[in-house]
């Protein structure tokens, strides 16, 4: 499997990986547009997101997401990684721990020396799998407030 970052030909598999994604965290998913907001945000030259996608041979079975966000606690930047997501096929082979060396690296390059995400309390395999990294846990409650 190789991990390298996102190209406008991904576009298809990656929207059809978000929507395995939310279903696998118990979400909804919209597809109206995707295609289109996500190629404005992947690819506009102004863009702070970066998407990375596992290939198996000819199949995309993974992608992650993440960008550069400011923490003002900390008075500096860190990298938020928004989505990390495998197909079952595609799971416990190393493959999400290769993806987060990829983000590892590309923060220490861009000068964050701290990545945060989340998942759900009933995501027992990622949490196993982000302590096994040597993650930390914060116990905090997300909100959502639709304009």
């Amino acid at each position: 499997m190789k991990i390298r970052f996102a190209e406008k030909k991904d576009l298809s598999s990656i929207i059809e990986l978000c929507k395995a994604h939310a279903l696998y965290e118990k979400s909804n998913f919209n597809e109206n547009n995707k295609k289109e907001q996500l190629s404005n945000h992947l690819f506009e030259s102004e863009s702070n997101l970066k998407c990375l996608v596992v290939e198996s041979g000819i199949e995309i079975v993974g992608y992650a997401t993440f960008f550069k966000q400011f923490s003002t606690w900390d008075a500096g930047y860190y990298i938020y990684l928004d989505c990390l997501f495998l197909k079952e096929k595609a799971r416990g082979n190393g493959i999400g721990q290769q993806i987060m060396e990829v983000v590892k690296k590309y923060s220490k390059a861009a000068d964050c020396s701290i990545i945060q995400w989340q998942t759900p309390d009933f995501n027992t395999k990622a949490i196993k799998f982000y302590s096994r990294l040597g993650a930390e846990r914060k116990a905090k409650e997300r909100f959502f407030w639709k304009i």
